[in-house]
């Protein structure tokens, strides 16, 4: 079999995602992490892998589950109400964290866009991290999983929307009508999901809800659907698939369509994250790797600390705003894939998306560590911490 074969390319990343994650889980790591080092290891340490371009098309429907699956958690009712509820802190110490971040980039004498797209890149939190080191308990039943969920949910939102903001700059010479488009765009796309989902889609489901492996594929080629459209409307596919599960997330379908597809995205997911380490050029780490170290100590540092002082001045409690703060502390797997699209539509240079991905890379490393030795979590090194 030849070594550059899709087969043996797939054997490759899920044996060694496989043992890595292993190593992973016995360190107390996010499992996020061992995907990027192996794909640095077989892409440009040992090149078993030289060119991820096949991988990275395969993983780019990990991303369009992750949105589909995230609004089908966001019927318009409850996003409405956690935007309420979060929309301040989240907005103030996200224009706190652009503005840090941006500033420390440009002390590295990188140019304006660049260190905007940095510190941009630095507002937001992991949700896999943030969500999966936090008990069942706290999740569901206490005050502290429902802060941490209304700002990881509102920053995801952000995400969004960063995202279709680097794809019209990608785009060269923009004109106001160009750059307008998305605004226009986008509504239009929200009325023909609505449309097709209430006079087509659940009529549908309802008919044949018995069978659940046509619910399983329908709910597939609805979400791919969406994201096509969403593409020939000048919007980002993901904005599509987004879209694709608000509008469906008010039926109780939902919840069996995300659950069905949890183990579909993390299958793409896999891929995805070995590709950004596939991707990474080593010959930059000299480079970048100071900047990266002071913006990663400024996200584990700052971060808290804003989210702590913001939340004591809503009125939380001060070891409530302290958790929250540390849960929150480290850079989101949006920040990898921002740095990604910045790069491929020509925003940013390559040391810059380097750097983003160097210091998102270590705040992943550090960050679970400070919380499973402090804070409740599934996977805690103390018996009196670990929580479901």
């Amino acid at each position: 079999m030849e070594s550059n074969s899709l087969i043996f390319t797939v054997f490759l990343i899920f044996f060694g995602a496989a043992v890595l994650a292993t190593v992973a889980l016995l360190a107390r790591q996010a499992l996020l992490v061992s995907y990027v080092v192996l794909g640095i290891l077989l892409g440009p340490v040992f090149e078993v892998v030289p060119d991820p371009y096949f991988v990275n098309q395969i993983a780019d429907i990990g991303i369009l589950f992750l949105l589909f699956l995230l609004g089908l958690n966001l019927p318009l009712q409850k996003l409405s109400a956690m935007v309420r509820e979060s929309a301040l802190i989240t907005l103030v110490s996200s224009l706190l964290f652009v503005v840090v971040g941006g500033f420390i980039a440009s002390m590295f004498g990188l140019n304006i866009m660049e260190s905007l797209l940095i510190g941009m890149s630095l507002v937001f939190s992991s949700t896999i991290i943030g969500l999966k080191l936090l008990p069942t308990t706290v999740l569901h039943h206490q005050r502290t999983g429902e802060i941490i969920i209304s700002i990881l949910l509102l920053q995801d939102l952000l995400a969004i929307f960063l995202l279709q903001f680097v794809e019209v700059l990608g785009q060269g010479d923009v004109s106001w009508w160009t750059a307008s488009l998305p605004l226009f765009a986008f509504p239009l796309l929200f009325v023909i999901a609505y449309v097709l989902e209430t006079w087509l889609l659940i009529p549908m489901m309802r008919r044949f809800d018995k069978i659940k492996e046509y619910i399983f594929l329908l709910a597939i080629g609805w979400c791919l659907g969406m994201a096509e459209l969403g593409h020939m409307l000048n919007l980002l596919p993901e904005i599509g698939a987004f879209i694709a599960g608000v509008v469906l997330a008010k039926h109780p379908i939902a919840l069996f369509i995300s659950e069905s597809l949890k183990p579909l995205r993390d299958f793409f997911l896999i891929m995805f994250f070995f590709s950004v380490g596939a991707g990474f050029e080593l010959d930059t780490i000299g480079g970048i790797m100071l900047p990266a170290l002071v913006l990663a100590a400024m996200v584990l540092v700052v971060k808290p600390w804003i989210y702590r002082y913001m939340l004591l001045k809503s009125g939380e409690t001060a070891s409530r705003a302290t958790e929250v703060g540390m849960r929150l502390g480290q850079s989101s797997e949006f920040s990898l894939l921002i740095a990604v699209l910045a790069t491929e539509m020509g925003v940013i240079g390559t040391d810059a998306a380097n750097l983003i991905q160097m210091a998102t890379l270590i705040t992943f490393l550090v960050s679970p560590y400070l919380i499973v030795l402090r804070y409740p979590t599934p996977m805690a090194v103390s018996d009196k911490l670990r929580r479901d």
